[in-house]
Parts: C-alpha cells; structure tokens; sequence
C-alpha cells in the first residue's frame, strides 16, 4: 500500500456504550471504502475488528483493535474500543493515538453510562468529539419526537456546543438518507448496499427543518470569530468555503461537537461519515505538541520513568527526531508479541534499530506493518502521525518510548485502574501449574489491569482483574489459548491474631532417651504494641539462667509458634516477647530443646493474653451518578463500612469509606446491580483492626488449622 504524509492521515478513536453498535459501524465503513479485509468471509459473528474468540463467543469487544480505510487520498485509522464498563479503560487508552473521538450512540437507547465515561476522557485530554448516532433505522429509533429529544438531553449533558451537521431521512421506507446542512445537499442510500449514496433535492418535508438548523450551525460557527461575524451580519450567511473552513477549526478547538446520524447494520450513511472525518477532522499534523519528558541518558526504570524529567513538547512533524509510542501489545500463537505503536514524530522505515528510553537498550524494526483487524499488511516506511504495528521486539511493552539513539524523551502511559476484584486460582494438574506462570505473563503484557501474584502470607496463586467477567475471560483464554485449566475460587481473606492483654508463660521441653537427652526452660512475658508494631523479642536474662547461645532458639520457637497462630491458624502480629528467665541442662540442653521450650511457653501466654482476630480493612472510593448515593451507603453500612465522607467529581458523587475487605469480595456486582452499570470503584489496604466477637467466633469454628498444645498441626 502507499505511504501516507501526516496530513493524509485522520486517527479516530470509535467510542461509546457496550451494543451501540461500534464493530458494526467499522465494518460498514471498510466495505463502503472497498478495503479487502471487508469483503472477506467471517463466521459466527465475527468481523475484521471482532476476531478474538472470546469476544466472539460473548459477543462484546473487550479489549481495542485497529483497522484502516482508504478514502479519497486520505487514510483513516479506526480504533474499535470496548464498550462493557468493566474494559472502558481500553476507550481511555485508544484516545492516546488518536486526534478525533467518534463517540457512538445507539438511536434506540440514547446516552448510557459508558457513553458519558468516554465522553469525560475525551473532555480530560480536549480531545475532539464528533457524535453519531448509529442504528436510525430501527422502528423505535426514527421519529422526529425522538431525535430532537435526543438533541436536547446531549444539550443539556454536554453543552449547546452539540449541534447537528446533519438530518436523518426517514419515510415509509425508513432511514434511506441524510440531510448535510452545510452544502444543503441531500444523500438517498440503498439500504443493505454498498453504502455509497447519490445526490439530490433536500425532501420537501424535510426543508423548513433543514433550513433552520442550517441557520443554527451557522451562528454557533460565527460565535467568537469577529471575522465570521462581521460577514454574517452582513450578507446574513457565510459562504460555503467559509463555513467548511471554520467548522473544521471550530471542532479542532472544541468549541463545537457534530452530530451525524448512520445506520452501521444497513450500511446508510458511512460514505458521509468518511467524507466528513477527512474534511472535518484535524489531521496529526494539526494536533497541539504532546508533552513528553526529556529523559536524557537515564538509567530506565520502567514506561514510567520517575517523573524528574524536564516536560518539553513534541511536535507530530515529520522533521523532529523519530519518536514512537507503544500503545497495544498483543501475543500471537504464531507471530509472537506484536507492538502497535503510533509515530509521534519523525520517520521510520523497515529494519531501523531505535533505542527503548524506557529500558536502555535497542530493538530492530523488522517487517513494518499496518494493521487491519488481525491482519499485519507491510509497508516500507511511516510517517509522523501514522499508526504501525511490529513483531517480536525483545523488552518493549505497552507504554514504552522508542526512537532515535541520543534524544531520549518519555512518553506517560495512560493510567490504568487499580484492579477491583481477585480470585484464587489454582491449576488442575502438575502440568497445568508449570505451564500458568508462563501463559499469565503473555496475557499481562496484553492486558495491563490484569495482575498475577502469589500471597505471601496465604501461599496462594492470586489473579486481579476488572470485575468477576474479566477474570473469566482470562480463565477461559488460559485454556483456549494455553491448554491450561485452572480452576476460580474466593481468595482466602488475610487475617491477623493478636493479643489485648499483658501475660506470662512458661514453657519447659523434657525428654529422656537412652543416651543424650533434651531439655529447654523458658518464661516468657508477652505484651500488645501498637497497630502494625509488627514482633519485637528482649532478652532480658540475667545470671547465665540460659545461655546467650540458646536465647536465638527461643526466639525462633516463639516465632513459629506465632506463625501458626493460636485461634485460627493466622499469625500473631504486634506484640512484644521478653524472655526473662529459665533453666538449662550441661549435658541435654541444645538449641532444638530451647525452640520448643519457647513454642510452649508462647502458647502458655497466649492463654491469659486475650488473645483476638484481626481483619484487613481496605479505603475504598466508589464513584456513581448523585441519585445512587443514598443506595451506596445505606450498601455500605450494611457491610460494617464506615463512610469518611462525600462530594462532587467527574460523573457525579464520590464516596470515601473504610470497608473490611471480607464484605468486598463481591461488591463489584453488587455495584454494577445498584448503579446499572454507572458506578465504579477501587480500593487498597488502609490497616488491620479488631474482628466483631460474634464474626471472630465463625471463622475461629471453621478455621482449616487446630493448633495443638505443643504448637504442632
């Protein structure tokens, strides 16, 4: 294919609510510009963009995908986004190497919860936003009651920047064509065609609708520009070639936001669409210098960097040095791990070695590529703005900076959420389990939010992720992909013992054999430390009643003792140890003897110490439309939450509150149950405090481990 200037180039970004119909919408415009991939032969539901096969079997996209069309001299890029709340961070990413957002909503369902998360991350970066509504032909979706409803609610949600460029035409033979109310010209569509329209007379039903909407776009243009004022006072319109140029500014700048209306399942309109992305939509070369951070030579410690660096700009020219940024990784069974990345500056053609910032060290840039759905088409060279695609780079990762050895500069990552929801996981066989750290790893450098650990304190393989979908998403790419099974269970809760009061205990190991025997005696005095005091031990011997050498024994007896814990089997934690006396044999005193005198004599002051559960508390921070807040705490306080506070953020209200982590292992659902798929939350350790008695006595009942008297299981 040929190589494409920056200002050829148009990068979309395809956003909106799970079913609005965005994969659908992709499709009909690569068949509309007649890209081969379109023409080709898919089953089951899937398309170029939806070609993953738990997507296909779930019949929802959840992670991004990229495809171009060739129109006009002009190539546009599509990135095909998730629109399942559980994977919109993927929408956020998408928005990185893209200058335009075209946010899709259904003509049927109208604004949902995920068209105004996506709507607010376009807002966050000044992305601009282009509107379409998508599936006019359905029989509910096609009165003018509804639409001009629709119009004022996007009014009302997003501002009287929202302005229609166009008007859907709909009879009795439903939508077969659009109004563009900047030429005044009329497009009539064959439905289920090859999406190309032909021109005509704007319907005479259509021209007092027409004509005054004309007239709105128009002043809503002229506004702030004296010059575009100063010609429509005076000859009460602006020229065709005036108004086209200024809108285009008009939405480079955000100062308005257009609403086009297509049918992606009848392929109506897209012809349009594509016309108006290469007119409308600023091209690389037109978006403002990114920030980047000049790195310098710098040791590298991840994507990230430390945040030292000095913030510069840069430039999307093809006359600046190379820069490149990974936005996507994906693992291929057959190509390996294959890297997108968007040039951000500069040029780069085949074979080129580029330095990673990020990491220090060089890659080579074999069999350049652009991406079509799964399919790597390769070119020779790409230019600043254009996005790529490359296969089996050694160390490069999503987020990563490339580009000329020498100007080192530092891209920042889009931020990803903190997981919300982990599970156990464990593998069904021995072969499983040597094959699931490998696999997990693969689908890590795919899926950022996707996180894979062992507890320290449980000893349990643990796997973090978006929601309770997301995680059986991963379990069922482990085995499809992978050949590993494993199976999901709730993560053992990490509780704590401890004690409230001050004790002491004695402990003496005797035992007589035919030779040498042993003997170890200790007392031990046992007292609380403040809150993540964690384990202090004092000797505190005088007189040689132990030997130094045997005080390390006792220490290590008290903490293996405490390690197993004396309720419930879970370790005792802040407490202080002082061994102040004992006794000691010549000849069978050792340091085996001296361990176990200490277990005992822990157990001993375990007895008398009141001992108690302790349980970790988490700070959460749930975000949801203002009318669920009374519904989120009255929720959290039926889960022993305690809420810190309240106020105004992105979407509507925040709510702060600390939870024990034993009543969030399924608030997920619960809050997606609650919010209709509008709210969403994280959350991390804050502290560990007292269980309830009442609770503490359940969990002691079904605890797993029973201690026994000498500490052994």
């Amino acid at each position: 294919m040929r190589t494409y200037a920056g200002s050829e180039l148009r990068n979309v970004a395809v956003v909106g609510h799970a079913h609005c119909g965005k994969t659908s919408l992709i499709s009909a415009i690569l068949k509309t510009a007649k890209m081969p991939a379109a023409s080709s032969r898919f089953e089951n539901g899937a398309s170029v963009t939806a070609y993953d096969e738990e997507e296909i079997a779930r019949g929802m996209t959840m992670s991004n995908a990229v495809a171009f069309a060739e129109w006009s001299g002009t190539k546009v890029s599509l990135l095909d986004t998730p629109g399942f709340h559980m994977f919109v961070h993927e929408g956020r990413a998408a928005m990185l190497p893209a200058e335009t957002a075209v946010i899709v909503i259904n003509a049927q369902s109208g604004i949902e919860s995920v068209t105004d998360k996506v709507w607010n991350f376009a807002a966050e970066v000044n992305l601009p936003r282009v509107i379409v509504i998508n599936q006019v032909d359905h029989p509910k979706a096609d009165s003018r009651t509804g639409r001009m409803e629709m119009l004022e609610t996007m009014c009302e949600r997003w501002g009287r920047q929202v302005v229609p460029v166009q008007l859907p035409i709909v009879d009795q033979h439903g939508f077969h064509g659009v109004v563009d109310l900047v030429t005044m010209e009329a497009f009539f569509y064959t439905p289920d065609g090859d999406g190309r329209g032909t021109t005509g007379a704007i319907p005479h039903m259509l021209e007092n609708d027409a004509k005054a909407a004309h007239e709105a776009l128009i002043e809503l243009v002229a506004e702030g520009k004296d010059e575009l004022m100063e010609e429509f006072f005076a000859v009460g319109t602006i020229p065709k070639d005036h108004l086209i140029s200024a809108l285009h500014e008009a939405i480079r700048e955000d100062r308005i936001f257009p609403v086009l209306y297509v049918s992606g399942l009848r392929n109506v309109g897209t012809d349009h669409l594509l016309d108006f992305l290469k007119v409308y939509a600023p091209s690389p070369q037109e978006r403002p210098a990114l920030p980047v951070r000049d790195a310098g030579r710098h040791s590298g410690n991840g994507a990230g960097g430390d945040g030292s660096a000095e913030t510069i700009a840069r430039r999307i020219d093809d006359t600046d040095p190379t820069t490149l940024y990974v936005y996507k990784t994906m693992v291929d069974p057959f190509a390996g791990r294959i890297s997108f990345f968007k040039v951000i500056s500069g040029s780069v053609r085949t074979d080129a070695s580029v330095e990673n910032y990020a990491r220090g060290e060089m890659e080579r840039l074999a069999h350049l590529s652009v991406v079509q759905g799964r399919q790597l088409i390769e070119v020779s060279e790409l230019h600043a703005g254009d996005l790529g695609a490359v296969a089996k780079l050694r160390i490069t990762q999503t987020g990563d900076t490339l580009g000329a050895k020498g100007h080192d500069v530092l891209i920042d990552p889009v931020p990803v959420p903190e997981p919300a929801m982990t599970y156990a996981i464990e593998p069904k066989s021995r072969a499983d389990e040597d094959k699931l750290a490998p696999a997990l790893h693969k689908l890590m450098e795919e899926d950022l939010l996707l996180r894979f650990y062992r507890d320290p304190q449980t000893n349990e393989f643990l796997v973090a992720g978006a929601g309770q979908l997301h995680i059986e998403t991963v379990v069922s790419r482990l085995k499809r992909r992978y050949h590993t099974e494993v199976t999901l269970k709730s993560p053992k809760i990490p509780y704590r013992e401890t004690i409230r009061a001050h004790a002491t205990g004695h402990g003496r190991h005797k035992k007589q054999t035919g030779g040498h025997g042993q003997f170890g005696d200790c007392k031990l005095r046992i007292e609380p430390l403040p809150r993540g005091g964690g384990f202090e031990f004092v000797d505190d011997i005088f007189g040689g009643a132990i030997p130094r050498q045997f005080v390390p024994a006792v220490e290590k007896g008290v903490q293996e003792s405490a390690a197993r814990g004396y309720l419930a089997g879970y370790p005792v934690v802040d407490f202080r140890v002082t061994v102040f006396d004992g006794s000691y044999h010549d000849v069978d005193s050792n340091e085996l003897s001296f361990k176990m005198a200490g277990r005992l004599a822990f157990r001993a002051c375990m007895e008398q110490a009141k001992p108690a559960l302790l349980e970790p508390v988490m700070r959460v921070e749930i975000e949801s439309p203002d009318e669920f807040a009374g519904a989120i705490m009255g929720d959290l306080n039926s889960r022993r939450g305690r809420v810190q506070g309240m106020e105004s953020g992105g979407m509507g209200t925040i709510v702060r509150a600390q939870v024990p982590l034993a009543e969030m292992l399924s608030y997920g659902m619960t809050l997606t149950s609650m919010t209709q798929g509008r709210g969403s939350f994280r959350m991390e350790m804050d502290h560990y405090d007292f269980v309830p008695p009442t609770i503490a006595e359940k969990i002691a009942a079904s605890a797993k481990h029973h201690v026994t008297a000498d500490g052994e299981e």
